[in-house]
């Protein structure tokens, strides 16, 4: 953010945004170029807690305008600050407080996601069985097997193709770019080696090999479609709940902070609260007591 040395400095304000739907570290950083490309705009991005923390001039940009770019960029947010307008706008009316409307949407978020995984490897395990035990391939197996990946593919693995498209319009590449491509060229060499190949055909058998075969029409790979992808919901899965950990670990290391403070003023010691401790102020802390935190 710049200024002109002819316009009158402005005051900032700040506001506490909660992101949803950032998979790595590189959606935090698009996050936070689109946000500062705003005018009058100082944001900064945290991957690991996912909030933003903004610094913006109410006369050219307000929160909703934040919001906003944040969701044109393909995610979704939220104000965290207690009383401020959400992204929904219901903000502080239920009297949730900024950690518990980022609790919120990261224990939902997780949950989707378990109750998505849970089902992708209920359907996947009979796919990845009939594909590598011979024995129990029947006649036509492999159009059962296509049908139940079909699902699979687009159902569970939305959670990644959504993440590729929003990303691939604004011309940017991520993790969920590479599981899109990989398990979309599994998928779509099978599609076409049961239609228009061999492995359509009545009878067709498979049977898992170490080394490569000859690799001809009759070759379908959609087992490896749904374990990779039940496998990727996993870990995604793990990876909310981690999150989630972490930031309830710093917001108790947060919680231990001092709540006020002794300030020497004029001579003499005043406690005020830790809010209104500013650069400059001379305080006292004794054996046992807290460090209060300064305020920028």
């Amino acid at each position: 953010m710049t200024q002109s040395p002819t316009q009158t400095p402005t005051a900032l304000q700040h506001i506490e945004l909660g992101v949803t739907g950032m998979t790595c570290s590189s959606c935090s950083s698009r996050v936070q170029r689109k946000l500062n490309k705003l005018d009058g705009v100082d944001a900064s991005v945290n991957f690991s807690t996912e909030t933003a923390a903004v610094d913006f001039d109410a006369s050219a940009t307000t929160p909703q305008m934040l919001i906003d770019e944040v969701r044109k960029a393909g995610y979704d947010a939220f104000a965290l600050d207690d009383g401020a307008e959400s992204a929904d706008g219901a903000g502080g009316a239920e009297g949730a407080s900024s950690s518990e409307r980022l609790e919120n949407a990261r224990l939902e978020e997780a949950e989707k996601l378990k109750r998505t995984t849970i089902w992708a490897a209920l359907v996947s395990l009979p796919v990845m069985l009939v594909s590598m035990i011979p024995s129990l391939q029947f006649t036509n197996w492999q159009w059962a097997a296509f049908a139940a990946t079909t699902l699979v593919f687009f159902a569970a693995g939305s959670v990644f193709h959504r993440a590729t498209w929003a990303n691939l319009k604004h011309g940017a590449m991520t993790m969920d770019t590479l599981i899109t491509l990989g398990t979309s060229a599994a998928y779509l060499w099978s599609a076409w080696a049961l239609f228009f190949g061999n492995a359509g055909e009545p009878g067709m058998t498979m049977e898992m090999s170490i080394l490569p075969s000859h690799a001809g029409m009759d070759e379908i790979y959609l087992e490896s479609v749904c374990v990779v992808l039940t496998f990727l919901l996993l870990g995604r899965w793990f990876e909310t709940r981690a999150k989630g950990q972490s930031s309830e670990a710093l917001r108790e290391l947060l919680d231990m902070g001092a709540k006020d403070a002794a300030i020497i003023r004029d001579g003499k010691e005043v406690r005020v609260p830790i809010g209104q401790v500013a650069v400059g102020d001379r305080f006292v802390v004794r054996p046992g007591e807290r460090w209060p935190r300064t305020a920028a």
